[in-house]
């Protein structure tokens, strides 16, 4: 492509949403190009939703792609969003355009993807708005604050024919593909179970009082489809996680991560074997509670889940989180492992390493889990409209209904049985009230698709 092809871009990026995009804006941009990067005219338009935390390791990331320019971050709180512009600023060389309200970026013709890298309560709607409007999406994990919310996600991409990256990027790793491909040589034996843990120590949140939102923050956006609250510091940033109204707790912080690992190099091991791989759990059995902590956090600090796979014979997919743990697993803070009759592997955040008969090594390796490679590869499919490493339908959504199941069992406190084909539990009004929030507060509903 060449700067005398203006629309040669767009084209790339799917004809079917040209007549929503604005001709001229391709040829009226003048921007600073940061070392490496590709002509304006082949360059991805990028507006990002969040200006720190996993949004402001984002911006970087764009930022410092060949493939992209990061024109607009939008941000409710004006010390992030200043923080986050100046980020950008100093990697790219120009200034991209700040704004408190996400939805200038759903709305502008000359941006063809949206990141979303927000507190989980605010995936699904901007997601779902961006794929509405043409755009592509790279959305932060898990995919929305509950089962429905991801289900609507789905449902927005699939319809409107958007590419949407979850951010688990271990799935762009060398170290995942690496450790794929030994798998895929058969050497673990037929598989039957796997497992996934988080170990590292996380501290006591306290009760600190209520009180006002800093200055310069849009608390009411904030909360978004969430109940209306008072201000607390618990209850934002940093720390909503730990809280129903808005997160997924460690299960959906971490664990996400890791259960998708283990899943993946579950279904390689089956894969090798010639064996039907799994989809979603048919059983999910979770025990667990507060029992460490005494502070404000409402999910638990001590879990463990049970997913068992229908088959002849089941497989069983283990989760155990012990956020109080001064130690590790397998020398490991959070890992996933698979276990065959020849042999297991064991995955790190750095390093994979399998064993075989008596624990002998047969294999390792190595690479870190920046996300820089998800980055590119979501870029490469903005442009060729393939699936991405984490596609949302087929992987990411999976993986985030483990993390919700689980959650939803440690609540109600027992079995319970899912149908995949549907997402929801058989029999059982009081998990089924927990696949959604009981009221979206107005005006922020899920949108239709």
């Amino acid at each position: 492509m060449t700067n005398e092809q203006p629309m040669s871009r767009r084209n790339m990026l799917g004809a079917g949403v040209a007549g929503t995009l604005a001709i001229g804006s391709l040829t009226s941009r003048v921007l600073q190009a940061a070392p490496g990067k590709q002509p304006a005219s082949e360059r991805i338009q990028v507006g990002c939703i969040g200006a720190a935390g996993r949004a402001g390791s984002l911006i970087k990331s764009f930022c410092n792609s060949s493939q992209a320019d990061l024109v607009a971050i939008a941000d409710l709180d004006e010390s992030r969003l200043a923080q986050g512009v100046k980020s950008a600023e100093d990697i790219q060389g120009h200034r991209p355009r700040a704004e408190s309200d996400f939805r200038k970026l759903i709305d502008d013709p000359k941006l063809d993807v949206i990141v979303v890298g927000t507190p989980d309560h605010w995936h699904a709607i901007p997601t779902i708005l961006a794929c509405i409007n043409g755009k592509d999406v790279y959305v932060e994990k898990p995919d929305g604050h509950n089962i429905v919310e991801g289900q609507r996600m789905v449902e927005a991409m699939r319809k409107h024919e958007r590419i949407v990256q979850m951010g688990s990027q271990h799935r762009s790793t060398e170290r995942m593909k690496s450790a794929l491909e030994f798998i895929a040589t058969g050497a673990l034996g037929r598989v039957l179970t796997a497992k996934a843990w988080e170990s590292t120590r996380q501290g006591n949140i306290g009760y600190p009082p209520d009180g006002n939102p800093p200055e310069g923050v849009d608390y009411e956006m904030w909360l978004g489809a969430a109940p209306k609250r008072p201000f607390n510091p618990n209850r934002f940033h940093g720390r909503w996680r730990w809280f129903y109204d808005y997160g997924t707790g460690d299960l959906g912080n971490d664990g996400v991560h890791r259960l998708d690992m283990a899943l993946g190099m579950l279904n390689q091991a089956l894969k090798a074997q010639n064996e039907p791989m799994v989809g979603l759990p048919h059983k999910v059995a979770a025990t667990g509670g507060k029992w460490y902590f005494d502070d404000m956090q409402e999910f638990p600090d001590t879990l463990q889940v049970n997913y068992e796979f229908a088959g002849q014979p089941p497989r069983l997919l283990t989760y155990v989180m012990r956020i109080w743990a001064p130690y590790h697993e397998y020398g490991i803070s959070e890992g996933a492992a698979v276990y065959g009759d020849q042999g297991y592997i064991v995955m790190s955040n750095t390093e994979w390493k399998a064993y075989g008969e008596k624990s002998t090594l047969l294999a390792e390796g190595s690479g870190d889990s920046h996300e820089a490679p998800h980055v590119e590869n979501f870029l490469n499919c903005v442009k060729s409209r393939q699936k991405p490493n984490c596609d949302l339908e087929t992987i990411g959504h999976r993986a985030s209904v483990l993390c919700h199941a689980g959650n939803i069992a440690a609540r109600v406190g027992r079995t319970l049985e899912l149908d995949a084909s549907t997402e929801s539990f058989h029999d059982d009004p009081e998990a089924n009230s927990l696949r959604t929030r009981p009221e979206y507060r107005k005006p922020w509903v899920l949108p239709e698709v």
